[in-house]
């Protein structure tokens, strides 16, 4: 989502294959097309069902993962979600079929297909790039933790995501899922609507049915976001919940990887399958928790008798259609037993966003450059070069937007400065313990709930994005979770609701989730519309 929108403004408003004999997706717009997209034999199915499939041996992994890969071929000219496909995707599965026949069977993962944004490491022969070009040849050393243990989970990686370039923190006029290597992601409702960001890609080929699960990353927004625009669930867990070693940052204070399913319990599979503490992982800033390697024992529970949800009321009433949903979403909530605080305020919400924005400017620069030290085989070392290599392709890489943030950043000074510090201190405390953790103890809260996101705005490359709001802000700046779970339809637009609260609360948002995605089943699969307007 639009960086200057997340950090410097209120809570209102916070919110091509490459591989084989495919080349990298271009920037030419093509939408036009008659093919029907819509049906697939895998549309909706489930971890479980590939898992009972596969025991059953009415499948293999070989075949499904075969069958995703014959999706994308089909789809993603059009979508351009997939930036880079695994070459070894296909021997990884059959690895994994011999596992099965031998009777190791290592999880929920064994032989699921799975995708994740390009700006996580892989140790093989993929590129990680986080869309830009400058980024092209950066092929990891080693895995990134979440990736060894997504391996060491059984899963196949089937290929990386394309995504607003460097995770939409390069320009205040971008556009959502736009990259110079992998070119604009469409919203697979409706191919001329964005798909938010930053974690473009992934949102829309989970929603398109091109893999069985997939990851994000988000700063403020960047999973939430193209979760509710594209009609699935994301999950932005506690910082420290998922490792963030081998994943091009933004910030250590506030990213994190996490899961985006179309299901609840698929999201929860994912969740808990690569959870684990990692001590080589960067200063998250929040007291270590409970960490559980299974989070679907939390989704049993139809009643929500007991819980007291609050409605955060000033992150609503930015679009009518999304209120007259939110309201219904409220309404099942209490009719399965919730107690529903309706006006909970935060009281410093004017007072997180500069200093988180502030914040995310020092540490862009020594997280990257740090990273980039780590790298060799990437060719640029410095955010300085970077700024300088985008200079020197401008053609390419800033036909529709400039990089006034990267050199913003690279103004700043080191992480001992005495304004970073400040504007540290400042986020986490008005985001935190003065935002949601207060709001939580003084009304005796289990969750918050808020709308994620408004219906998706038409592409717009001259003058960026223009969402119409959203809620991730104080979960995304405190570092605490954030689930959202599709709401409703605007004019067929997805719409999500989102459950956030305290640290290591996932396993009571989970519930919460589950239950009110149980009680409404609002996802539909996407139609792959040209426009709203025929």
């Amino acid at each position: 989502m639009k960086r200057r929108t997340f950090f410097k403004t209120t809570v209102l408003s916070s919110s091509a294959l490459a591989v084989s004999g495919f080349a990298a997706c271009t920037v030419k717009d093509e939408t036009k097309t008659e093919t029907d997209y819509s049906e697939f034999e895998f549309n909706e199915i489930t971890i479980d069902e590939l898992q009972q499939k596969m025991k059953a041996g009415e499948l293999s992994s070989v075949e499904i993962c075969q069958k995703y890969l014959d999706r994308i071929k089909l789809v993603d000219p059009v979508l351009k979600s997939v930036i880079e496909l695994n070459p070894d995707a296909l021997e990884i599965a059959k690895h994994m079929d011999e596992e099965r026949k031998e009777g190791n069977i290592r999880g929920s993962l064994h032989g699921i297909p799975i995708l994740f944004k390009d700006n996580i490491d892989t140790g093989d022969k993929m590129q990680t790039t986080a869309g830009s070009l400058a980024l092209e040849g950066n092929i990891g050393l080693r895995d990134a933790f979440i990736i060894k243990k997504l391996r060491e989970a059984g899963a196949v990686i089937l290929g990386k995501t394309n995504l607003s370039e460097w995770a939409n923190f390069r320009s205040d006029n971008s556009s959502s899922g736009w990259s110079g290597r992998g070119g604009q992601v469409r919203n697979p409702y409706c191919l001329d609507r964005s798909p938010c960001g930053s974690s473009s890609g992934t949102g829309a080929a989970v929603s398109a049915n091109l893999c069985a699960l997939g990851i994000g990353t988000e700063t403020n927004g960047s999973i939430v976001c193209p979760s509710g625009i594209n009609g699935v669930v994301g999950i932005k867990p506690t910082l420290g919940l998922w490792s963030r070693s081998g994943i091009i940052p933004i910030a250590h204070s506030q990213d994190t990887a996490g899961p985006m399913a179309r299901t609840v319990r698929d999201a929860a599979i994912l969740l808990g399958a690569l959870a684990e503490f990692d001590p080589d992982d960067a200063e998250t800033h929040i007291e270590k928790g409970e960490i559980f390697s299974d989070y679907t024992q939390f989704l049993n529970s139809v009643d929500l008798s007991g819980i007291r949800i609050g409605i955060a009321s000033q992150m609503i009433g930015f679009h009518a259609k999304v209120d007259a949903l939110f309201k219904q979403a409220v309404e099942v909530l209490k009719k399965n037993g919730a107690e529903i605080i309706e006006d909970v305020k935060f009281e410093n919400n004017q007072k997180w966003g500069n200093p988180s924005y502030q914040v995310l400017l020092y540490e862009f620069k020594a997280d990257l450059n740090k990273y980039l030290a780590e790298h060799p085989n990437a060719k640029v070392k410095s955010l300085e070069e970077i700024i300088e290599f985008n200079k020197n392709n401008a053609a390419r890489e800033m036909p529709w937007f400039n990089q006034e943030i990267f050199e913003e950043a690279q103004k700043k000074g080191d992480l001992t400065s005495e304004e970073y510090l400040e504007a540290l201190k400042n986020s986490k405390l008005f985001a935190g313990k003065e935002g949601i953790h207060k709001v939580m103890e003084d009304n005796r809260l289990d969750a918050i709930i808020a709308q994620t996101n408004g219906p998706a705005w038409t592409i717009d490359w001259l003058n960026g994005d223009h969402f119409s709001g959203g809620s991730s802000s104080p979960a995304a700046i405190s570092g605490y979770p954030n689930i959202t779970v599709p709401m409703g339809y605007v004019h067929g637009l997805p719409v999500g609701i989102s459950f956030f609260g305290k640290a290591w609360s996932e396993p009571t948002l989970l519930k919460i989730a589950y239950v009110f995605e149980q009680a409404t089943k609002h996802r539909k699969t996407p139609g792959f519309s040209k426009t709203l307007i025929e």
